[in-house]
């Protein structure tokens, strides 16, 4: 029976041309994040289902892919409702893991506490391109610094990265939760409706201002509401960099924006242009919502062109390790789109750099014993040498094995036969 090519329930193979680019990559995060302090920790891909379903992760709890219970535990006869079948999940994301990790391990961890998390989580989504229902996140995040110097050290850390990944001319995009809930209040929205306007709010870049307007009105809310708010939009208009667009909302909105909020924004915009090495430009955005209801202050996006979207975020969460051990601890976090990543350099033909050179010897099937392990002891010196040396034996389509091997990069292919 043939094997299935496509991918299985949204969940992809790998293959070694793919595997080659993802190792490398992983290798330039861990490094690179490293050096800004960062220290790698791994959590299980599965959580108790109400660590996972506690209305931290906005609409991706609907996509949770929920574990039976086993063996004794598992009643099906006397179940109710779903509560009685279910006590696990596979994790969505990364964050509601370290959020737990933090509560059960704070007093053995350092503060702050600069995390770095590299896993796969499981999202039973529609699979479209760049993304499966399986797929790898790269989260790196700061606990115990309510100071904007975990958000300034976050983008840092995430540009020179990407910079070291090839990537040039994307925009890391910003906002703050405060702001977005000032610019509501301020228009006359009802605090209970905020939610919905968000919603609508971060479809902007698809319907743009009047789809907007118009999905606020079929929504229910006040004319003169939608205008007052439309309109600060509107006047944001060429004001992408951070110190002028937050320097008119804090003369607009008034007392309806925390005083330090501008303030804040703005030195972090300061201090990330003054020592960036990556090439990106910093923006202003006041349309950007980012979907976990989680979110407490400062909220960033990656803008890449080549894509047409996202290509990861994050923003600061204060109050979801409180959920678990009753004392808020400032947190803040920021993830690399790590699959969309791979997927624009294999589409741009991208080659890892700095591969030691590979060999491949071929041997013929009935090579004398003595004469094998010559051949091995060889490929053995050139090992220790630094180089990759494949020894596999010869195929009758000899003609169609050293094509496969020169397309995997095998630079030079030595054969061997009885009679040599």
């Amino acid at each position: 029976m043939a094997l299935a090519k496509k991918p299985v329930n949204g969940m992809k193979d790998i293959l070694p041309e793919e595997m080659q680019i993802r190792d490398y990559v992983m290798n330039v995060i861990k490094e690179t994040y490293r050096s800004f302090g960062f220290t790698p920790i791994e959590t299980p891909c599965m959580e108790n289902i109400a660590n996972l379903s506690n209305k931290q992760g906005g609409e991706n709890e609907k996509l949770i892919f929920k574990v039976l219970k086993r063996g004794e535990k598992l009643n099906l006869e006397t179940a109710k409702d779903e509560n009685d079948v279910v006590d696990f999940g596979m994790r969505y994301d990364l964050t509601v893991p370290l959020a737990r990790f933090y509560s059960n391990n704070s007093n053995q961890l350092p503060s702050p506490f600069k995390a770095l998390q590299m896993g796969n989580v499981w999202r039973a989504d529609r699979p479209q391109r760049g993304r499966y229902r399986q797929f790898m996140q790269c989260d790196i995040d700061i606990l115990g610094e309510p100071s904007n110097l975990a958000e300034i050290e976050l983008i840092l850390a995430t540009t020179t990265t990407l910079g070291k990944l090839g990537f040039k001319n994307f925009q890391i995009r910003i906002n703050e939760r405060r702001i977005l809930k000032a610019m509501a209040a301020y228009s006359g929205f009802p605090e209970n409706s905020y939610d919905t306007v968000f919603i609508i709010l971060d479809k902007m870049d698809k319907i743009g201002l009047e789809g907007v307007a118009e999905e606020l009105e079929k929504s229910g809310f006040e004319k003169t509401s939608i205008d007052k708010y439309l309109e600060l939009f509107q006047n944001l208009q060429g004001k992408e960099e951070v110190a002028a667009g937050v320097s008119y909302l804090a003369k607009q909105l008034g007392e309806y924006l925390e005083e330090d909020v501008a303030a804040s924004l703005e030195e972090i915009a300061v201090c990330v242009n003054e020592t960036k090495e990556a090439e990106f430009d910093l923006v202003f955005d006041p349309t950007l919502v980012r979907g976990m209801s989680y979110y407490t202050g400062t909220i960033f996006e990656i803008a890449m062109p080549e894509f047409g979207g996202s290509c990861g975020g994050g923003g600061r969460y204060d109050k979801m390790i409180g959920k678990f051990t009753g004392n808020d601890v400032p947190a803040c976090g920021f993830s690399i789109g790590f699959e969309r990543i791979i997927l624009l350099l294999l589409e741009h033909g991208f080659q890892v750099p700095g591969q030691s050179e590979k060999i491949a010897y071929l041997v013929e099937k009935k090579y004398p014993e003595e004469k094998l392990v010559q051949v091995i002891a060889r490929a053995q010196e050139e090992r220790k040498a630094g180089k990759q040396v494949l020894v596999a034996r010869m195929n009758k389509n000899k003609k169609f094995q050293k094509e496969k091997l020169a397309a995997e990069g095998y630079e030079e292919i030595k054969e061997f036969f009885n009679r040599d």
